[in-house]
């Protein structure tokens, strides 16, 4: 799109027109100019994409079973040390099962229940209905079913119809609820809030892990539990936890996910695929894809179950095909290909696990589980006034049981860790901060290069409209006012540049030039849909939003010094945002940054969590493990002795920067 179709000469000129233009004019003037796109129609959504595609994880060749073997072993130990047991959760992983059984009178023809709860991690519990067969002979499969999106979680009539035929099939079948729904319902168990988790240090995905994990080991304590028959089935996001602990636990004999995920490759370029946090956690894609997690499981038996017209996501016609031409290769290794099998359900075809879907799976489960001669029925069996209430179904919790706020909260209690509190005492110490900081942010700032798309000036002022080009990546749209020599000040805003007239302005008359800048996920450069979805989709792949923003301002910031040495850099924020984007900017780049000033600062990123916030509303904030070590006061330290101004405080960010040596609260 070329920028003189929205951007006329005559606007421009009128900006530069003449030292004597009144404030009003100006203001006016320039606000005219900012709300002038720059980028053209889809551009931030075809840039996140293309910058997300390559940093998949991808499948090696296929060659030897010996060598996948090693492959895969590798691939489940990176996934689970890299993403899933990090910080708190790598002790939660070591500890006992802890279970609390209640008596149940919910029975049917040939089977009883048993209400219970087990502690997925510390201080967080499940509640779960356990089917048990009234006649039990030898050992018995065992099958963990999982919930979607259903509010009604464990009293869904499709998820206990299933687990009443397993049942009666005679084998033991656990009903689990899963967080955010049924008796887990309310704002704190929000799946957005495990980033969180993420913000401490800890991984919030390993909740999710451990909930499916664990639910594994309550029915292994079983006596009768067959430890060689363990099926997992689930819908939607019951789909992506049963292949997710399909993958990574080698223990699940049998695996039915219906409806419930598609490659990262397949989500990056179809909206209704991309997945919320539990689906998308901070990592995950730069060591693997679910493609790898279908073939891990080979020579396993694995159904894969789609709908052809799902009104939600993973439509069958593009959700299956990547997976199947990567897992296909593996089981053939084995001489397995009918281990690996689908079925696609036509009627109704919309988002479900309907009887055809049921149908499919109790096939499965006759072919991976029958004895010789004797076989499992294979139609559905009668269940008639046997579906429950919520109410009937529901199980005792502990009052206290903790959710995912009030977990993130006792994490976040004694952070940052006490070795970081303090002012670094020396040049080296601040000089090794920041490499730590930098490591944490993982700021994406290769070269940036300016491209002008108008320009015009009538004496000492001009008006420059364009992009910086960062890297190969991202075009960062700007709007440049005031005299070319000047010292600069760098401009983000929560709210976009558009919404700064007034500032630039009032900065063009005391004699500065001012770059107003829209970094990723602020202004024009705002994607329009399923925006939050593709800034957590940055972090699955092994960068962080927070990184790419504040490296479009590192970049900007040295293009900007290094070509007006002369001139003196400061940099300004509006909005608690890209406050904390600016003060990690001016804190990793003492050289090209000088003075820092920050609009309405966010005082902590504890009051994230305090207040609930959720990753989507401000993504990049939940950078993972930032809490450990830094908190906004802790980054701004980092800026001395360059001048920190704070204007428009609330009462804890004036608390929170009262100590910081020589910055500026008025």
């Amino acid at each position: 799109m070329q920028f003189a179709r929205c951007f006329s000469a005559a606007l421009v000129a009128s900006l530069v027109a003449t030292s004597a233009t009144s404030a009003d004019e100006l203001t006016d003037t320039i606000g005219k100019v900012l709300e002038k796109p720059i980028l053209s129609k889809d551009q931030s959504t075809a840039e996140v994409r293309a910058f997300i595609e390559p940093r998949i994880a991808p499948m090696p060749a296929i060659t030897t079973r010996e060598q996948w073997q090693q492959d895969a072993e590798r691939y489940r130990q990176q996934a689970l040390t890299k993403v899933v047991l990090r910080g708190k959760a790598a002790e939660w992983d070591t500890l006992p099962l802890q279970v609390k059984r209640f008596p149940s009178d919910i029975r049917g023809p040939g089977y009883t229940t048993e209400k219970l709860i087990y502690e997925a991690v510390p201080g967080v519990w499940v509640p779960a209905i356990l089917y048990i067969p009234e006649k039990i002979e030898g050992q018995v499969p065992v099958v963990l079913n999982v919930n979607g999106h259903d509010a009604k979680g464990t009293a869904a009539d499709y998820k206990q119809i299933r687990c009443i035929n397993q049942a009666k099939r005679g084998m033991l079948s656990l009903n689990v609820e899963w967080y955010g729904m049924g008796q887990l319902k309310g704002d704190g168990y929000k799946h957005g809030l495990i980033t969180a988790i993420d913000l401490c240090g800890t991984s919030g995905i390993a909740l999710h892990y451990e909930m499916l994990r664990r639910g594994i080991d309550v029915l292994l304590t079983h006596p009768s539990a067959d430890k060689d028959r363990i099926a997992v089935t689930g819908l939607s996001g019951g789909g992506l936890q049963t292949i997710f602990i399909s993958g990574l636990d080698p223990r699940v004999t049998l695996s039915n996910p219906v409806a419930g995920f598609s490659s990262y490759h397949t989500r990056n370029q179809h909206l209704a695929d991309l997945g919320d946090s539990e689906q998308t956690p901070s990592d995950l894609a730069s060591v693997i894809d679910p493609q790898h997690l279908v073939s891990m499981r080979a020579p396993r038996p694995t159904l894969l179950t789609y709908n052809a017209k799902d009104t939600c996501c993973y439509v069958a016609s593009r959700a299956l095909p990547p997976l199947l031409d990567a897992a296909a290769p593996v089981y053939k290794l084995w001489d397995a290909s009918g281990n690996l099998t689908t079925h696609i359900n036509e009627d109704p075809g919309d988002h479900n696990y309907g009887l055809d879907n049921r149908l499919a799976f109790y096939r499965a489960l006759n072919e991976s589980f029958a004895k010789p001669g004797r076989p499992y029925p294979v139609e559905e069996l009668p269940f008639d006034g046997e579906i429950k209430t919520e109410e009937e179904l529901a199980v005792p919790l502990p009052a206290e049981n903790l959710d995912f706020k009030a977990l993130a909260s006792r994490l976040a209690a004694d952070l940052p860790r006490a070795e970081w509190r303090k002012p670094a005492a020396t040049a080296d110490e601040a000089t090794a901060r920041r490499g730590k900081l930098r490591s944490l942010v993982k700021p994406y700032d290769p070269p940036a290069v300016r491209h002008v798309t108008a320009e015009q000036g009538i004496g000492p002022r001009r008006v420059a409209a364009g992009t910086y080009r960062v890297g190969t990546s991202w075009s960062v749209p700007y709007v440049d006012s005031g005299a070319p020599g000047n010292d600069v000040t760098l401009l983000i805003s929560d709210k976009g540049r558009a919404t700064q007239a007034e500032r630039i302005a009032k900065l063009v008359e005391t004699g500065r030039r001012v770059v107003a800048i829209d970094p990723f996920y602020f202004g024009e450069s705002k994607l329009p849909e399923r925006d939050y979805l593709f800034a957590i989709l940055v972090a699955c792949v092994g960068e962080r939003p927070l990184g790419v923003q504040v490296g479009q301002v590192l970049t900007i910031a040295r293009n900007l010094a290094e070509s007006n040495p002369k001139a003196k850099l400061s940099l300004q924020a509006d909005g608690p945002r890209t406050s904390v984007i600016a003060l990690v900017a001016a804190a990793l780049d003492p050289e090209h940054i000088g003075a820092v000033e920050c609009r309405k600062p966010l005082g902590s990123l504890k009051q994230l969590i305090e207040r609930g916030t959720d990753v989507s509303e401000i993504p990049e904030l939940f950078c993972f493990g930032l809490l450990q070590d830094f908190d906004v006061a802790q980054i701004a330290a980092l800026c001395a002795p360059r001048s920190v101004q704070m204007t428009e405080l609330d009462e804890e960010a004036a608390r929170a920067f009262a100590e910081i040596p020589g910055l500026k609260t008025p």
